[in-house]
Order: C-alpha cells, then sequence, then structure tokens
C-alpha cells in the first residue's frame, strides 16, 4: 500500500513551520505518508541525524528551513544545505538515490506552495518505491554481564596481569593525561567492577592500539579484551561514545541490507584497467564515503590511495577484478561492540566475493587487512581466498628486478598504522618500501615501529581533547625530524592528523603535507633500463 511509505520532515520551528501551521488550520490534506518532526533550526539536523533515519526505515527525508537571509541563528541554512549535499553523496554511494533527500526553504506566507511542495515530494518517493534498507533492531545478550565478563576476562588472559604497570606506562591515552590505566581497567574487573560509569567510560577510552600487547610480560590480550567487553556494554545499551555522532556506524549496519545496489566504484579514473574475470580482487575499503562526508570540513581526498594502488597494479601488469558492489569490511563495527551486525557484513562479504570466483583479495587498507586475516576467521567466517596486503604484493614484484623509482625532492618521516605495523606486524614491510625511495631524507619519528603512537582514535570512538592532544603531540614529532613531507598508510591516519591541524591557535607550528605510502610508490615507480 502506498500509505507504508515512511517519509520524515524535519520542519524549523520559525518561517516553514509558520506555513505549515497555516495547512493544518485551513485542513489542507496533507499527504498521509509524512511524518513531521519539529526541529529549532535546520543547521541543527547534522548528516548523523538525516542519515540515522534512513538507517531506521525511512523511504524518504525532506528538511525543510528558512530562506536564507532569514535564518534566525544566521548560518542555519547554508549548514542545512551542505548537510543534505554531503548526506545525499553517500546515498548516491550506497546506491539508495540521492533524490530520496531534500532541502527547500519557504517563508511564513507560503502555505500553498509548502503544501505543493510536501505532495511533489511524496510523488517522487513513490515512484523510487520502498527503500531497500533493512532496519536493525538491535538484540539484547541472554546471558547476565557477570556471566559474559567472566568468559571474557578467561579468553583474554586478563587474570595473568602481574600489575606491573609496562602497559599504563606505554598507553598513548594515558600518557596523554587522561585519567586511563590499561592495568586499572584489568584489576577493577576481575575484582568485580564493570559496570561503574568510570570503568564503562574506560572501556570506550582505549585505542585498541596494541601497544600495551607489546609490552606485556603476560602477553595479556587487552585489546581483544576490550573489543569483547564494548559488545557487553552495548548490548546493555552503554554504545554512547562514538565519533560523529554515529554516522560511520549506522552506514555501516545500512551496508549489511542485502538488498543495497551499492556504486562504489563510478568515480574511478578511465584509465584505470580492470578485469572481471580476473581471479584477483581489489577491495578498496570506504575511503569514497569518508571523501564525501569531509569533503566541507578537511577536504581529504583518501580516494587517491585506491587510484594509486590500481595504478600500482597496472604497472605490474596486474588488472585486478572490482567489487562494484563492495560494502565495508565491518571492522569498526566489530570493535566498536557491534558482533552481530559485523558478522552480517562479513557473511556478506565472502559471499559475494566467492560468488565471483576470487582466489586473491587484495588491499591497501590496514583495517580491511587485518579484519579478513585475522578478525574473519576469529569470529567464525572463514575466507576461501588468501588476502595479500598490497605492499606484500610491490616488494615481491619489485624483488623481481628491473624496478626503481625516481627522485623526490623531499625530507620524509613515516607514520606506522597500528593495524599494520603492529598488530599485524608489517612494520619491516612499510620500511622496506619506504628504504627504496630516492628522497632527499627519511628520517624516524622518536616513536616510531612497534612502538610508535597510534593517530588518536579507532573505529571512530571516543574522539575527545585528549585524542588531539596525542595527535598533536604526534605532528610535533613529525615537525622535529625536520621533514616536510608526513608518509601515512592507512586512509584514516590522514584522516584524524588532518583534523588536529585544523587547530585555529596552532597553525603551521604542526601543519604539514601528507601522503600515502601507496601514492608515493605509484607516482615515482619506473622501469630500469
Amino acid at each position: 500500500m502506498e500509505n507504508d511509505l515512511k517519509i520524515i520532515l524535519f520542519l524549523c520551528n520559525w518561517s516553514p513551520h509558520a506555513a505549515f501551521q497555516t495547512i493544518q488550520d485551513t485542513l489542507a490534506p496533507l499527504p498521509l505518508e509524512i511524518r513531521m518532526v519539529r526541529i529549532p533550526c535546520s543547521g541543527r539536523i547534522t548528516k548523523s541525524l538525516l542519515f540515522k533515519a534512513f538507517e531506521t526505515g525511512a523511504d524518504g527525508v525532506a528538511l525543510v528551513g528558512c530562506e536564507p537571509g532569514t535564518c534566525r541563528y544566521g548560518a542555519g541554512t547554508t549548514v542545512a544545505e551542505r548537510n543534505v549535499e554531503d548526506t545525499r553523496g553517500i546515498l548516491k554511494l550506497l546506491g539508495l538515490g540521492e533524490e530520496r533527500l531534500d532541502f527547500a526553504a519557504f517563508y511564513p506566507d507560503q502555505a500553498g506552495s509548502l503544501l505543493e511542495y510536501l505532495i511533489r515530494f511524496r510523488d517522487r518517493i513513490r515512484e523510487l518505491g520502498k527503500s531497500p534498507v533493512e532496519p536493525v533492531h538491535p538484540k539484547k545478550e541472554v546471558a547476565e554481564p557477570r556471566e559474559l565478563t567472566a568468559s571474557i576476562m578467561a579468553n583474554h588472559n586478563i587474570y595473568t596481569c602481574q600489575d606491573c604497570g609496562k602497559c599504563s606506562s606505554a598507553c598513548p591515552v594515558a600518557l596523554s593525561g587522561k585519567p586511563f590505566s590499561p592495568r586499572g581497567i584489568a584489576n577493577a574487573v576481575i575484582a568485580g567492577d564493570f559496570e561503574s560509569p568510570a570503568i564503562q567510560q574506560d572501556i570506550w577510552s582505549c585505542l585498541t592500539c596494541g601497544l600495551c600487547y607489546e609490552r606485556c610480560p603476560s602477553a595479556v590480550s587487552f585489546p581483544e579484551f576490550i573489543r569483547d567487553m564494548r559488545t557487553v556494554q552495548k548490548a546493555a545499551g552503554n554504545g554512547r561514545f562514538e565519533a560523529h555522532e554515529g554516522f560511520f556506524h549506522s552506514l555501516m549496519r545500512t551496508m549489511a541490507s542485502q538488498g543495497l545496489r551499492i556504486q562504489h566504484w563510478n568515480w574511478l579514473p578511465p584509465e584505470i584497467r580492470t578485469d572481471q574475470n580476473s581471479k584477483t580482487l581489489f577491495f578498496g575499503g570506504c575511503a569514497p564515503y569518508f571523501d564525501t562526508f569531509f569533503r566541507h570540513h578537511l577536504g581529504i581526498h583518501t580516494t587517491d590511495i585506491l587510484t594509486d594502488a590500481l595504478k600500482l597494479l597496472n604497472f605490474f601488469d596486474i588488472f585486478p577484478a572490482l567489487m562494484e558492489g563492495e560494502r565495508c569490511c565491518g571492522h569498526d563495527l566489530l570493535w566498536s561492540g557491534d558482533r552481530e551486525n559485523f558478522l552480517k557484513l562479513a557473511r556478506l562479504n565472502v559471499e559475494l566475493i566467492s560468488d565471483m570466483g576470487i582466489e586473491e583479495v587484495v588491499t591497501a587498507c590496514p583495517e580491511c587487512y587485518r579484519a579478513f586475516v585475522r578478525d574473519y576467521p576469529a569470529q567464525g567466517i572463514e575466507t576461501p581466498f588468501r588476502v595479500t596486503h598490497l605492499f606484500e604484493l610491490v616488494e615481491n614484484e619489485i624483488g623481481k628486478g628491473a624496478v626503481g623509482f625516481e627522485k623526490l625532492n623531499r625530507k620524509i618521516t613515516f607514520q606506522d598504522p597500528c593495524r599494520l605495523s603492529r598488530v599485524e606486524g608489517g612494520s619491516e614491510l612499510s620500511r622496506n618500501l619506504l628504504n627504496r625511495l630516492q628522497v632527499r631524507a627519511f628520517t624516524e619519528m622518536r616513536d616510531r615501529g612497534p612502538s610508535s603512537l597510534c593517530c588518536g582514535n579507532c573505529a571512530w570512538t571516543g574522539c575527545d581533547s585528549y585524542s588531539k592532544a596525542m595527535q598533536i603531540n604526534r605532528l610535533r614529532q613529525a615537525k622535529e625530524t625536520g621533514s616536510n613531507l608526513l608518509v601515512t598508510a592507512c586512509p584514516k591516519c590522514q584522516i584524524h592528523l588532518k583534523c588536529a591541524m585544523e587547530d585555529p591557535f596552532l597553525g603551521d607550528e604542526i601543519r604539514m603535507e601528507m601522503l600515502d605510502l601507496t601514492s608515493i610508490l605509484a607516482r615515482t615507480i619506473q622501469w630500469e633500463g
């Protein structure tokens, strides 16, 4: 039935609401499919709130505000238009259809025009039909939290903690000044305190960067303990520490809907050569969504990493298949406590890749690599294909000979991504490639390799002033090397460090150019005669 459609109308409390009130007072026939939500200003409806409506079952969303120049709060209309533009870009990538979201502005005396607009928008959604998104209904854990916590502690060797303090003395969160201690959490949970507000907050403050595990003499698997404790906390309704109002978590849960017709690669430059019959698949990751979400704030271009990765493969006469409907690997869902939806995504990914007859998956994203290689099998999802990080493939190809690099007149330093350099033991692999580059100088930061500092955020959780302090400290370390180019190997490192560079008070003290190692390799590699 047509009335099964669900259309959300976010209506500004000022000019457009006066027009809407006139429609109601005159008993004009409003479309039955529309549910009106009265809001203080259209600029208050963030990208997260706009997208949340679709995640929870809306077929269309209209944001209606004041005409430009009449907003009571000054910039509300401008902010609303920008948020709608960015969110429409996300809907387009997902294949939901950007036409399902719209922004319009009205004066108080435009009741007739507002009614016509609402009818037109309703008719547009009717033509598009029901959204293919399957709303998520969170399930409560059956077992008691105490029983679950005891099992988690046993699984990750928490009882073997020697209380030596090596974890806390190395933890970047603790060193940023935050009252946080891995061993303190371990001791508190062993003593039965896993529900106090302080422990709940600490469970979400951890970066799961793995530095504590690197230092622990008892091999306590603290990051995985935190990951599983978040699953318990989230099931109890305590997962309120997500960055950007949980936008990316909503996005990932939405991707678990099988009916989506995702358009992941429509932006790819035409010179890239691919072969859908290839047994090798390149898995790109979420860079297109990152660039769309942050384009009005950070202006990042992490999709360049994907383009350059494919150029590298083409250089070696590798023309991989691409999965047009590629979804997120699910890493951030698992590490933010949403194991249920992680498993949905993981099963869907493996099924789609297997149906293509793929024998090898290549990825340049450390988190995608970690998810496929370690997290999928550990969570019971077998992968009937081998997984290779791009750096390993490139190193193997270079080892065959006749490959060199053009000179790059830059002084560089390197930001290790936690999921590759520490958690997956790929520190040497990155440095083998860095040392092949023909640069003016390559100078390491004080904390490097297995001892490197995290970029300050993981799985889009726990972003706060302490995270910013960590990022600023890391950027100062980079500046201390005398380098003029910070080389990264993870799109999120670029995002988080670029965000810290926006600090209006520190300015050039921490600002420096960044480029992914993949891009440097692709732009300087050459055949040697």
